[in-house]
Order: structure tokens, then C-alpha cells, then sequence
């Protein structure tokens, strides 16, 4: 399950739904491995004196691995929730700000950067808009770096969606997003390019693509508190959400000991601007 907007026409409706839980989305969700910064640096030569501008920033986790590797960074966050609790979750950092946009209606005023970084967010831009605008507001020979997180699971692991498949079915059944997550090496080999339906044509070159296995663990509570930031739970009526996660909780703490894990493979794609 994924926070994937392309069956979904109303893809800013849907992604302002992370606005109304800012705080539970910065405590659940999963930041990005030291590593995948590393290899962001060293693929794109980026020093203290880059400029970085960050698409759908959330409220700030990555953006704070960028602060700290000393460039400047400009933020931009369609959520006012989002871009707020961003805003004091920087406060101390002088080389970061954030400004409350849609990247495709955001005013650059003039500025260009070295890299174009968003994290789990570009899927929420419109494609046929945003690829050119990200091409406009970098320097000639600068960077496009998509981050991301696939869920994935591991053969014979307990998994959480199999234990609460009945749930999902009894609580809102027949929905299409209720299903197991690959397997991780299925995933490695099959999910290459920039690995988007809409790609940037000749905008950009063909990416180098980098992952980096990373696990949550969560108690049945936590689990289901993770669910709650996920916008395929949170466009369901209340009503319907709340008991569905109350069952998942309870599942985890039965069935599970309490212990639930949420594979990922955090993603690097990085591809540079063709002049």
C-alpha cells in the first residue's frame, strides 16, 4: 500500500489529507538512511555552496538531512499544517526556510538551484507541469533527486497485511488498495528509471537509482497511528476508519505479540538536466 495519487484525479485533494495530521505524520512516518545523503553528495558533487529546493517538504525530515549537510535549502509545502510545524521544526537552522505552494504554482522569483530534491512527494505533482518547471529552476548541469520509500516484505516473515486482510474485507470491502506488498527482491530488480508512469522525456537523463533496506517496528497501537498518516486510510469516513484501525491494533497485539514490522526500500533516483 502506497500513497500513490495516479488513480486518483484529484491528486491535491488527496495529498492536502497528510494537512490534517502534521504532527502524527512527522512522529510515524520513516525518515531516509545517512546513507542515501552520502550518496547524494557524492553523485552530485553538492558542497556548502549548493542551493537546494525541496518539492512537498512535509514537515521537514528530509529536510533537515539537507540543512545539515551545510547548503542552502528553500522548501516548498502546498500544507499550511505541514508547512508550519516544518517552519518550527527548522526554527534553528539559518540555511533552511519554507514557503506554503503548490510546486507548480510556486513563484520562484527568478531563483535557480543546483539540485531539485522531493521526497516521497513528486507523485503529487502534475507531471505534465512539474518536469519542466524543475528543468527551469535549476542551473545548466544540475541534479533531479526523487526519494522515496516501497514498502516491501521478506518470504516466511509474519506480514501485517496478511494477518488483517479478513479486516480490511469486513470493514470496507472491495477495495482495490488492500493487498500484500512485493518482495523485496522482486522490487530491486523490477522497479528501475525514475520509476513513475509519466517520466521527464529529454528533460533529464536516465537516472541512477540506489536502495537502501530500512525497517519500522510498531506496537499494535503505533501501527495502527501509522495507517492514520497514510492517505488511503485517511480519505475513508471516519466512521469507518477508526473501527477498522481499532480491529488492526487489536489484531497485532494477538495475533502478533504486539510487534509488527513495515519493511521498506528507500529509494535514490537522480538523473541531471539536459541542456
Amino acid at each position: 500500500m502506497t500513497d500513490d495519487p495516479r488513480t486518483h484525479p484529484n491528486r491535491h485533494g488527496l495529498g492536502r489529507v497528510f494537512n490534517e495530521v502534521p504532527e502524527l505524520y512527522d512522529r510515524v512516518r520513516p525518515g531516509y538512511p545517512g546513507e542515501l545523503f552520502a550518496d547524494l553528495v557524492t553523485l552530485t558533487g553538492m558542497t556548502e555552496r549548493s542551493s537546494v529546493v525541496e518539492v512537498g517538504c512535509g514537515t521537514g525530515q528530509a529536510t533537515r538531512s539537507l540543512a545539515a549537510l551545510g547548503c542552502s535549502v528553500t522548501a516548498v509545502e502546498p500544507g499550511p499544517g505541514m508547512a508550519a510545524l516544518a517552519r518550527r521544526r527548522l526554527a534553528s537552522l539559518r540555511n533552511a526556510e519554507v514557503e506554503t505552494s503548490t510546486f507548480e504554482e510556486w513563484d520562484d522569483r527568478g531563483r535557480r538551484f543546483d539540485v531539485l530534491v522531493a521526497a516521497s512527494s513528486w507523485h503529487w505533482v502534475d507531471p505534465s507541469i512539474g518536469w519542466r518547471r524543475a528543468h527551469d529552476v535549476l542551473h545548466p548541469g544540475g541534479w533531479a533527486a526523487l526519494l522515496g520509500h516501497v514498502v516491501v516484505r521478506r518470504p516466511g516473515e509474519p506480514e501485517v497485511y496478511a494477518e488483517t486482510a479478513d479486516l480490511h474485507e469486513r470493514f470496507c470491502p472491495g477495495s482495490p488498495g488492500w493487498g500484500h506488498p512485493p518482495l523485496e527482491e522482486d522490487v530491486r530488480t523490477a522497479d528501475g528509471g525514475w520509476g513513475l508512469a509519466d517520466g521527464p522525456g529529454g528533460l533529464f537523463g536516465s537516472p541512477a537509482v540506489r536502495w537502501y533496506p530500512t525497517v519500522q517496528w510498531f506496537n499494535g497501537d503505533g501501527f495502527a497511528d501509522h495507517l492514520r498518516s497514510l492517505s488511503l486510510y485517511r480519505r475513508l469516513d471516519r466512521d469507518v476508519r477508526e473501527p477498522l484501525l481499532g480491529a488492526i491494533a487489536e489484531r497485532v497485539r494477538t495475533r502478533m505479540g504486539d510487534r509488527a514490522s513495515r519493511r521498506y526500500l528507500s529509494v535514490l533516483r537522480l538523473g541531471r538536466r539536459t541542456e
